[in-house]
């Protein structure tokens, strides 16, 4: 009597058409999986993950509208042994551990995709969870089961002082703006912005703004 294969079902959720279409092409081309459906917003795709219970579902960190964390959060509410992929071009440092923490399964960055998505889904499906890798040291966890620590997010080890400029700094207010509304100098703010870039690894102004409004749209 012939097996019947299991298809894994994968549900797609990325804001950008051309990454939906390549990853539901890549996956396609494996007889075990099968992409189920797809989303560029977060409603949208927690209604698909309800309609069609997705035996995975890969997320994007930013959204047409909502955010990947956030959909991982409703998924996991709505069914707490779901699996979730969160699959980003993002900073690492900044977004795996809060894509671990909500409840994903692993995180892997766009710049890997296709070397590694494969067997990150079929490691995912088989039950394997993943901390943070780089792009020369991914590797599956070790055969005891025990994840090694994820570092640390950079900006939990801010100081209040600096949270409260670096959240300033996301709602886009310029250093006098932040000084005039804090009583202090713009010279001291500046020397702070200078701090901020070294604690996060921000390697320009620009990067640390950018940064800091993505912190304030996820987590404000």
């Amino acid at each position: 009597m012939a097996t019947t294969l299991s298809v894994a079902k994968i549900l797609i959720v990325d804001d950008h058409p051309l990454v939906r279409e390549g990853l539901t092409i890549l996956l396609n081309a494996h007889c075990d999986l099968e992409v189920c459906g797809e989303a560029s917003d977060e409603s949208g795709a927690f209604a698909l993950f309800r309609e069609q219970k997705p035996d995975l579902t890969i997320v994007d960190v930013s959204l047409a509208s909502g955010q990947g964390i956030n959909l991982i959060k409703q998924i996991l509410a709505c069914d707490p042994q779901a699996k979730t992929l969160v699959v980003s071009g993002y900073d690492e440092s900044l977004y795996a551990e809060r894509s671990l923490r909500a409840g994903a399964c692993g995180y892997l960055n766009k710049q890997e995709l296709i070397d590694k998505i494969i067997d990150m889904v079929r490691a995912i499906l088989e039950g394997k969870r993943f901390p943070l890798w780089g792009a020369t040291d991914w590797q599956f966890p070790p055969s005891d089961g025990v994840i090694p620590s994820i570092p640390s997010d950079p900006i939990n080890r801010l100081t209040n002082r600096e949270r409260e400029i670096f959240t300033m700094i996301g709602h886009g207010q310029t250093s006098a703006e932040i000084a005039s509304q804090l009583n202090l100098s713009v010279h001291t703010v500046d020397t702070h912005r200078e701090r901020l870039c070294r604690k996060i690894s921000a390697k320009s102004s620009a990067e640390l703004i950018r940064r800091a409004m993505q912190w304030v749209l996820e987590d404000h």
